[in-house]
């Protein structure tokens, strides 16, 4: 009888206590879901305009298609997804410039067949792009290399993984660029 006495009075305080902390939470404006959130996007109220310039191709190899692909779709998405307007002018708020410094390819894994056939390699595309944001009102540089690896079959050809991974580089290389400038991550 004094145990369940107990039990009660644990569970009370337990309810208690969470409901104190949801109470909290509701007043501060707190959400958990918010922790862990991708798409906050931390911009200055000062900065309006931007002006993102052509991401050059500096690597020893270069992909011919990737500078142009991953320069407009950044520009889509940082209108699309801010409040920033795009310019062409110097005087843009921010200033976002940068390369591509890696487009190297290496065999990433090699699975061996044991029956007696072939062994099957895994190939591995890396790509960086080093980013250059010039915040032009508060006289401010930051610089940030991002870098993604993507697996492909070592049974394709360059050209065909390059075909077939296309809108996944820049798709991936421009979320990262976007996350990178905008969240911090």
């Amino acid at each position: 009888m004094i145990l369940m006495n107990k039990m009660k009075k644990v569970k009370a305080w337990s309810l208690a206590g969470i409901a104190v902390f949801a109470l909290f939470m509701i007043a501060t404006g707190s959400s958990s879901c918010r922790i862990y959130s991708f798409r906050d996007i931390s911009i200055p109220d000062s900065i309006r305009t931007v002006k993102v310039n052509f991401i050059e191709n500096k690597a020893p190899y270069v992909n011919p298609q990737l500078s142009p692909r991953l320069t407009d779709r950044l520009r889509q998405k940082i209108v699309s997804q801010t409040k920033l307007s795009q310019t062409n002018n110097d005087n843009a708020d921010w200033d976002i410039r940068g390369h591509i410094s890696n487009y190297s390819f290496s065999t990433s894994g090699i699975t061996s067949n044991q029956g007696g056939g072939r062994d099957i390699a895994t190939n591995r595309l890396t790509v960086t792009v080093h980013i250059v944001l010039q915040d032009q009102k508060a006289n401010k540089t930051q610089e940030y290399d991002i870098s993604r690896n993507f697996e492909f079959s070592g049974n394709q050809s360059i050209q065909q993984a390059e075909a077939s991974l296309g809108d996944e580089i820049i798709r991936g290389l421009t979320d990262d660029i976007f996350n990178r400038i905008f969240s911090n991550w």
